[in-house]
């Protein structure tokens, strides 16, 4: 049985890209929220407000994390490309998602995601070969090139779709 954490496997790089690959996760980036409001479409208030799994957020959390997440990562890219090896700061994404915009109507979560895609993969379509090794330091993980940190992002969109749609798959919904 997959492990209800991670559906569509933990993250793994073994980077460098190959120039499909690259492509590739510039493509899940730029669709991923088509597929989170794909993945959300005609869920109850219930349904929203049940979690993945046992002790896991619930589907409203993970629409509002994304964005959340994701925008950080907006964030990190721009400065990045702008600074030598700024050194960023993380946030407590489990204490994020109690906050009080984490239990309201997904919809503002999921307009905020697409205008940001919309900008983030402005930037990243632009990224030149040179500037995909530029870095930022994370305090907990090290030194991040754009590079890993777009394969990460590819991921971590697919990865939380994927909550939505295996709970959906094992529920019947």
């Amino acid at each position: 049985m997959t492990d209800p954490r991670y559906p569509i496997g933990k993250f793994s790089y073994s980077g460098p890209l190959t120039a499909d690959q690259k492509k590739q996760c510039l493509d899940n980036i730029e669709q991923t929220p088509a597929r989170l409001r794909e993945a959300v479409r005609g869920l109850s208030g219930s349904q929203l407000d049940t979690p993945y799994r046992d002790g896991g957020w619930t589907v409203r959390q993970v629409v509002h994390h994304v964005p959340d997440s994701h925008m950080n990562a907006y964030i990190r890219y721009k400065l990045a490309l702008t600074e030598d090896n700024p050194t960023i700061k993380p946030y407590m994404e489990d204490r994020w998602a109690e906050l009080p915009d984490s239990r309201q109507p997904i919809e503002n979560s999921l307009a905020m995601l697409d205008s940001l895609h919309r900008r983030w993969t402005i930037v990243l379509h632009n990224i030149t070969d040179p500037d995909w090794q530029r870095t930022f330091r994370h305090p907990e993980l090290g030194p991040m090139t754009l590079e890993k940190t777009l394969a990460l992002y590819s991921w971590h969109g697919q990865h939380h779709v994927a909550h939505i749609t295996s709970l959906r798959k094992r529920m019947g919904w």
